[in-house]
């Protein structure tokens, strides 16, 4: 009687500590079991008490487990946060969890801690994987907001005004200084708005240039034609066929050659010269140089009618000088320690004409003086600039375009699947950049970059995504934001000489040009949403970025497709004898563009 006496004892002092238990853990804001009463599976435990419930050993020993599950829990929760580092990358995080807007984490927490209470830990895997999922989701567009918000700001009164400078214009103040705080004034560029194609080309546009007095616009294609036209009246004034095998890279009026002079550079290789008549049409086109791979860009001397400078995809530099018998010469080959780097893009400093940059295959920006190169002393570089979180970048970034502003004191270049960035020439060797510009992408082809306004005012760069960028240079904001291409990609910004008008080409196959005739200023629709866009792209191509397989497949598929490319016949094609007579043609110092390998830029063809 007393054995069952005390037996009614133990077991009434257990039920209560179970009832108590699970009222105690609600206060807490947790939901565990009541258990009133021990069920049939709780017979089959050990007899010898180790794993009973009702003993106490066996209590603290599920306590303490379920604590540490719990505190297993609490420390992974605690591992996301919110951060983003140097290279501009952000990480998805969860520091939120804990402020009023994470309540939805807290919840998701008490559902898997009753799940493997009760035992359905198994079941309820595939929906706690979802739950993750749908918060990770969450955190990624959370950390794209504080990225938006850091990026995009109100912008303040600008500081010229139409209205006021029209009036102390009329009583002869600011008269001299009206046009060109006209041209660079904010009011007008947030007024850009297409005002008309020019369509004539059969092939993507790669190329844009105003002469120097801005009447005329020299535009070259995939189709292996050059264009001029007179852009006011949208009409084409000459098209030619320029003599190249391959897509057209560049064709630019010669300065103080009274338009008659037109240099052109292509994938094939070739510099080509085009001698142009007064009465509209091109007497001849000559080959006067061959790089040992593509050739983007040409540099132009400002007052120069007669010499500019070529880069190549060989790492080769060449200077023109059309005077000579043999007009081509290598100034010099771009080199890190004994690696060639072959160059997308060459720039000469308007202030001071012996002084050149180069861009190319890594992420260094070279600079050049022409009267001191010496090869053997740092390779014969005056100046190396680089963004300091990519000069131990693993990434293999490359500069798509660089150029200089009016005075020659900044230089942009533009990084492809990464940002623009602003460099002071006047800085040491090494000097950190000044400035950066974000929001777009660059990663399909070798896309261009600007200055627009007659006193570099503002930054302008094309997208993958189809859209004109314009930045506020000393701001970084974004003032304008057009749709530029239809086919996805702009390319090419070609500001107007002397008046508020842009020229733009990209995968259509037309020029598009545009000037301040809107109305009103524009309201950015749709910015945010495409800046979120192209940083979730970037950074999941970042994330991809060692497993090279796709890359090397689609090197090897362009280089294939390239080759079994059938030559095209080319009806009427004008052009003088093609003498291979420059000795640099066949010099060993270029490098073939076979040993460059998969990982640099390809310039798409259409």
């Amino acid at each position: 009687m007393a054995y069952e006496e005390r037996n009614s004892d133990v077991v009434n002092s257990t039920q209560d500590h179970l009832e108590l238990a699970p009222r105690q853990d609600e206060e807490e804001g947790t939901s565990a079991p009541v258990m009133n009463e021990p069920t049939e599976s709780d017979s089959h435990l050990s007899k010898d008490g180790s794993n009973d419930p009702f003993t106490g050993g066996g209590e603290a020993e599920n306590t303490s487990q379920e604590d540490q599950e719990h505190t297993e829990d609490d420390e992974d929760e605690e591992e996301d946060s919110d951060s983003m580092d140097e290279t501009g990358h952000y990480a998805l995080t969860d520091e939120a969890g804990d402020s009023d807007g994470g309540g939805g984490d807290h919840r998701r927490q008490r559902k898997r801690r009753r799940d493997r209470s009760r035992g359905h830990s198994t079941s309820s895997s595939g929906d706690d994987d979802n739950e993750v999922e749908d918060g990770d989701a969450e955190d990624d567009d959370q950390a794209l907001e504080e990225w938006l918000r850091s990026e995009v700001k109100e912008m303040g009164t600008p500081d010229w005004k139409a209205v006021d400078a029209l009036r102390a214009r009329e009583i002869g103040k600011g008269v001299p200084h009206f046009p060109r705080r006209a041209c660079g004034a904010r009011g007008l560029v947030q007024r850009f708005q297409m005002q008309g194609t020019l369509e004539s080309h059969t092939g993507c546009v790669n190329t844009l240039h105003f002469n120097q007095s801005g009447t005329r616009l020299a535009s070259g294609s995939d189709d292996l034609k050059v264009i001029i036209w007179d852009w006011a009246r949208k009409k084409a004034e000459l098209e030619f066929d320029s003599g190249h095998k391959s897509n057209v890279f560049q064709a630019k009026f010669l300065p103080h050659s009274g338009d008659s002079t037109l240099a052109m550079c292509a994938r094939d290789g070739q510099i080509r010269v085009a001698e142009l008549s007064a009465t509209q049409r091109c007497k001849s086109t000559k080959r006067v140089a061959q790089h040992k791979g593509a050739a983007h860009k040409l540099a132009l001397e400002p007052d120069s009618p007669c010499s500019f400078l070529s880069a190549g995809e060989d790492a080769v530099v060449f200077g023109i000088d059309l005077r000579l018998d043999r007009p081509a010469t290598k100034v010099v080959v771009a080199k890190e320690n004994e690696k060639k780097i072959g160059l997308y893009t060459i720039y000469v400093n308007p202030a001071s004409t012996h002084q050149f940059a180069v861009g190319g295959r890594d992420q260094y920006i070279r600079i050049y003086d022409q009267r001191k190169i010496n090869e053997n002393e740092n390779n014969g570089v005056l100046k190396k600039f680089c963004p300091f979180h990519l000069m131990n970048s693993e990434s293999k970034t490359n500069i798509t375009c660089l150029v200089y502003s009016h005075d020659g004191t900044e230089l942009l270049a533009s990084y492809n699947d990464e940002d623009i960035y602003l460099f002071d020439t006047r800085h040491s060797d090494g000097a950190e950049y000044i400035c950066r510009y974000k929001g777009h992408r660059n990663n399909a082809t070798v896309k261009g970059v600007n200055f627009y306004g007659p006193h570099s005012e503002y930054v302008v760069s094309g997208s993958d995504c189809g859209h004109i960028y314009l930045w506020e240079k000393n701001s970084a904001q974004i003032v304008q934001f057009m749709e530029g291409d239809k086919g996805g990609v702009v390319n090419c910004l070609e500001p107007h000489p002397h008046l508020p008008v842009l020229a733009t080409s990209g995968l259509d196959h037309d020029v598009k040009i545009w000037a301040p005739i809107a109305e009103n200023p524009t309201v950015l629709r749709g910015l945010k949403e495409m800046m979120k866009k192209n940083k979730r792209e970037r950074d999941e191509d970042s994330i991809r970025h060692g497993d090279h397989y796709d890359t090397q497949l689609l090197w090897f598929l362009m280089r294939h497709m390239r080759h079994r490319r059938p030559q095209r016949t080319r009806h009427g094609q004008l052009g003088g004898t093609e003498g291979d007579s420059d000795e640099s043609w066949t010099s060993e110092d270029s490098s073939d563009e076979d040993d460059m390998g998969p990982d640099h830029v390809q310039c798409m063809s259409s």
